[in-house]
């Protein structure tokens, strides 16, 4: 990822609602949330919610699918996977174990380590 982008998507992420839209959205996956239904659950105006996810969707953060007369929104877990990498990426100056309990605190979160899963 490059720097520009990861700046993009953070930025989207920087505002209150479209936080809680997207933490909403990682919540409902994979079934994801007609956009109909993030507004009222957040209790936002149908068109203010729709300029949000726009936001959220050109930085990466969702992705949306139309089912007849819907739109389904879905959190990109890719997305956010490649956007956590960034910030790991060269981690503790060349020094990975310093970052161990980060890498713990990910495990509660069902986030398997690939580098640990190959040395068992």
């Amino acid at each position: 990822m490059e720097i520009n982008n990861a700046i993009a998507s953070f930025a989207a992420l920087s505002q209150e609602t479209r936080l809680k839209a997207f933490r909403l959205l990682v919540s409902q996956e994979p079934e994801g949330l007609p956009a109909g239904e993030i507004a009222r659950q957040l209790s936002v105006p149908h068109n203010t919610m729709s300029a949000h996810l726009s936001v959220l969707a050109r930085a990466g953060w969702v992705v949306s699918q139309r089912h007849s007369r819907q739109i389904i929104y879905r959190a990109s877990l890719s997305h956010m996977e490649a956007v956590v990498q960034f910030l790991l990426q060269d981690c503790c100056a060349g020094h990975p174990e310093l970052c161990a309990s980060l890498m713990d605190s990910l495990s509660g979160c069902g986030v398997v380590n690939t580098n640990d899963s190959n040395s068992k």
